[in-house]
C-alpha cells in the first residue's frame, strides 16, 4: 500500500540532497531543483508521476515569484535607469521574438508557436546573473548596469506576455481573432490594474496599519498571504493569468512601510513553493526525445547562446557602450531564464506547443543555466583576449590611477568611497593627509570629482590596481566596506607585496574579526561593537566614572578585540543578515537541574571547548562569577552562560545536562 506521504517525502529528499550539493560546488540552487526534477520524474527513474497536485503546487512558486517582483517595482529605480531599461530591454525582447518567429515561418510552424518561443527564448536567468555579479562586485559597474536594467525589463514584459498566452488558446480562426481576444485581454489587464491600484491604493495602507497594530507575525503573515492570493484568484476569475495578481499585489505592498516586513515574512513560502515549480519544470523533460533530439539540442543550445551574445553586445554597442562592456554584457545574459520556464509551462497547459518541440528547447534552456557561471566567471579574461580595447580601457584605468598618485607618498589608500570611505577621507583631509580613494561606482565617481574629491575607478582587490594607488609607498590601507571576501583578497596582496603595512578594516559584526586578523589585518572595526562601545562610554560618563578611566577600558575592549562584547542573548526582535545568522556568537544561559550530568564535574572535565563553546560566567547563588576557570565545579542550581554559534551550543548544553 503506497502512502500518500511517499511523493512527498521523494520531492523532499532529492530537492535537499540536489541543493545541497550544488550549494557545495558554488553553482545556483535553481539548477539543483530542474536537475532533482529530471531525476525523479515519470520520464527518468518514474519515482513522481506528473499529477494535478504537483501542477498546482508549482503554480503557487510562479505566483510568489510574480508578487517578489512587484514588491521590488520600484519607479523612481525605472525613471533613473529609463534609457537602459525601456530603450535597451524593449529592443532585445523584441527583436529576439521577431527572430524566433522568423526561425518559426522558415520551419513552417504555427506563428502562435513562434511568438511563445520568443518570449521564452528571450530571457535570461535573474537568480543567476544578479547573483553572480554580487558577488563578483560587479552591480554597479558599467556592463553591470546595463544587465540590471535589461533583468528588470525582462520580469517586466512577463506580464503581457502571460496575458497573451491564454487569448492566443482561447480561439481559433485568423490573425483579426487573435488580434481581438488580445486586445481584450490587454483591456481587461489594464481595467483590472487601474481598479485595484486606484482602490488599493487608498486600502491598504489603513488595513496593514490595522493589522500591524495587533502585534501578531501569525496574523500578519496570514493577512499577507490573503492578499497575494486573493488578487490572483480575482485575476484568475477575469479570464486573466493568476501572477497578473499576485504581481499587482507586490506593487500595492510596495508602496506601503511594511514592504521589507512582507518581504522577509514570504520569503519561506516563495522559496519552497518555487523550488517545487522548479522541479516539476525538471520532470517535464522527456529523457528519451532528449537522447533521440541530442543534436537538435546542441544546435538550439548554440544558437541560443551565440545569437543572445551578438545580439546584447549589438544593442549595447548601440547604446554608448564600448566594444568590451558590450562583450561582457552580451556573456553575462547569453542564457535561458526562469520566466522563460513560466512561459513554456502556461503554454503547454493551454496546448500551444508540441511536445516534440518542448522538449529540446527546454533542454537546451536548463543545459545554458548549467553553462552561464562557468561563462559569468570568466567573460572578462575571454574579452580581455579578443578584444584590445579591453586592453586599452585597463590601461587607461591603471595610468590613470598611478597618474594621479605618482607624486604621493605616505599617503592613505582607501577601498571604496561609500559613507564610510567619504568620512574617513573628511576627518584625513582635516589633517592634511593625502589620499586616493578607489571605488566601482560610476555615478558617484563622477559626483564626487565633480566635486574635487581624490577618487578614482578601480576594483581594489585587483593586484595592478593597487600597485597603480601607489600600495609600495602608501602609509596606511583603509577597507571602508563591509566584504570579507573582497577584504581577504586585498589583504592576501597587501602579505605578497607588503606585509609591514597597516591595514584598517571595516566589518559589520564580529564574525570574522579572528579571520581578518590572521590574514593580515592591522585593526578590524566591528560597527556593531564600536556603537556598542560608545554608547556604553557616554552612559558611563553621565554616571560620573573619571574619564581616564572610561578611555582604559576602551583601550582594554579594543586589544581584546572586543572579547567583553563578542556574543548576544538572541531575541524574536534581533535583525540579522540572511545566511550570516548561524555564523554569529551567541549567548546561552543552561540552568543545572537536578539530575543533570554536569552536577559536580569541573569545566575542564566537560570540555567544552570540544565545541568551540566557552563559559563566560557561573552564577551561584546570585553570585556571578566573571571568569571561571577549568577547576571550576559546577552544582545543582548554577547557571551557567555559555559563547558560541548556534549548532555548538546546542551540543554543549546537551552535554551539561545528559552528558
Amino acid at each position: 500500500m503506497t502512502s500518500h506521504l511517499q511523493p512527498v517525502l521523494i520531492i523532499l529528499a532529492t530537492a535537499v540532497l540536489a541543493v545541497v550539493i550544488f550549494r557545495l560546488v558554488r553553482l545556483p540552487p535553481v539548477l539543483g531543483y530542474l536537475l532533482a526534477g529530471v531525476v525523479i520524474g515519470p520520464h527518468a527513474l518514474g519515482w513522481i508521476s506528473e499529477t494535478e497536485e504537483t501542477r498546482h503546487l508549482a503554480e503557487f512558486g510562479v505566483v510568489f515569484l510574480m508578487f517578489n517582483i512587484g514588491l521590488e517595482f520600484s519607479l523612481p529605480k525605472l525613471v533613473t535607469m529609463k534609457r537602459i531599461v525601456f530603450c535597451f530591454g524593449t529592443s532585445q525582447v523584441v527583436l529576439s521574438i521577431l527572430f524566433v518567429m522568423a526561425v518559426a515561418w522558415m520551419l513552417e510552424l504555427d506563428w502562435r508557436t513562434g511568438l511563445i518561443l520568443g518570449g521564452a527564448l528571450a530571457m535570461s536567468s535573474t537568480a543567476i546573473v544578479s547573483k553572480m555579479l554580487a558577488e563578483r562586485l560587479e552591480l554597479n559597474s558599467l556592463h553591470g548596469r546595463q544587465i540590471i536594467g535589461v533583468l528588470l525589463f525582462q520580469d517586466l514584459a512577463v506580464v503581457p506576455l502571460l496575458i497573451m498566452i491564454p487569448a492566443l488558446a482561447s480561439t481559433a480562426g485568423d490573425g483579426d481573432s487573435y488580434i481581438t481576444m488580445f486586445v481584450i485581454a490587454l483591456v481587461k489587464a489594464f481595467a483590472a490594474l487601474a481598479f485595484i491600484l486606484f482602490f488599493g491604493q487608498k486600502l491598504m495602507r489603513p488595513w496593514f496599519h490595522l493589522v500591524a497594530r495587533q502585534k501578531s507575525s501569525e496574523l500578519f503573515v496570514l493577512n499577507v498571504l490573503l492578499i497575494t492570493l486573493g488578487l490572483a484568484w480575482l485575476t484568475e476569475l477575469s479570464g486573466l493569468s493568476p501572477v497578473l495578481g499576485a504581481f499587482l499585489a507586490g506593487m500595492l505592498i510596495s508602496e506601503t512601510e511594511y514592504r521589507y516586513q512582507v518581504e522577509d515574512d514570504i520569503k519561506p513560502f516563495r522559496d519552497i513553493f518555487l523550488g517545487l515549480f522548479f522541479i516539476t519544470i525538471g520532470m517535464l523533460l522527456d529523457t528519451q526525445v532528449v537522447v533521440q533530439s541530442f543534436m537538435w539540442i546542441v544546435c538550439i543550445l548554440l544558437a541560443l547562446i551565440i545569437l543572445k551574445v551578438v545580439l546584447f553586445a549589438g544593442l549595447s554597442r548601440l547604446f554608448g557602450a564600448d566594444s568590451g562592456v558590450a562583450a561582457r554584457t552580451g556573456m553575462s545574459l547569453a542564457q535561458g531564464g526562469e520566466f522563460g520556464f513560466v512561459l513554456l509551462a502556461q503554454a503547454g497547459v493551454f496546448g500551444l506547443i508540441d511536445n516534440t518541440i518542448l522538449q529540446p528547447v527546454l533542454a537546451a534552456m536548463v543545459l545554458s543555466m548549467f553553462v552561464a557561471p562557468f561563462i559569468i566567471e570568466h567573460n572578462e579574461r575571454m574579452v580581455r583576449y579578443f578584444y584590445q580595447s579591453e586592453w586599452m580601457h585597463r590601461a587607461m584605468q591603471i595610468t590613470t590611477i598611478a597618474a594621479q598618485t605618482m607624486a604621493e607618498q605616505d599617503h592613505v589608500i582607501i577601498c571604496g568611497y561609500g559613507r564610510s570611505g567619504q568620512n574617513v577621507s573628511r576627518l584625513l583631509e582635516k589633517e592634511s593627509i593625502s589620499f586616493i580613494a578607489l571605488d566601482l561606482d560610476p555615478q558617484r565617481i563622477y559626483e564626487a570629482t565633480s566635486a574635487g574629491e581624490s577618487v578614482v575607478y578601480g576594483d581594489a582587490a585587483r593586484r595592478e590596481v593597487l600597485i597603480a594607488a601607489g600600495l609600495m609607498r602608501a602609509r596606511v590601507l583603509v577597507i571602508s566596506y563591509a566584504d570579507t571576501v573582497s577584504a581577504l583578497k586585498i589583504l592576501n596582496h597587501v602579505q605578497t607585496l607588503r606585509p609591514e603595512l597597516a591595514v584598517v578594516i571595516r566589518t559589520r559584526d564580529d564574525s570574522d574579526i579572528d579571520l581578518l586578523k590572521e590574514s593580515g589585518a592591522t585593526e578590524v572595526v566591528a560597527e556593531i561593537m564600536e556603537g556598542s562601545l560608545m554608547l556604553a562610554s557616554h552612559a558611563l560618563m553621565l554616571l560620573d566614572i573619571p574619564t581616564g578611566r572610561i578611555l582604559r577600558r576602551m583601550r582594554e575592549t579594543r586589544v581584546q578585540r572586543y572579547s567583553l562584547f563578542r556574543g548576544f542573548f538572541y531575541g524574536a526582535t534581533d535583525d540579522i543578515e540572511e545566511g550570516n545568522e548561524k555564523l554569529l556568537p551567541r549567548l546561552l544561559t543552561v540552568i543545572i537541574v537536578p539530575g543533570a550530568a554536569a552536577i559536580n564535574r569541573t569545566l575542564g572535565d566537560l570540555d567544552l571547548a570540544e565545541f568551540s563553546v566557552e563559559v563566560t560566567a557561573v552564577r551561584r547563588r546570585n553570585i556571578r562569577g566573571l571568569l571561571p576557570t577549568a577547576e571550576t565545579r559546577l552544582e545543582m542550581g548554577d547557571v551557567v552562560v555559555l559563547r558560541g554559534i548556534q549548532e555548538n551550543l546546542a551540543a554543549a548544553e546537551v552535554r551539561l545536562m545528559q552528558g
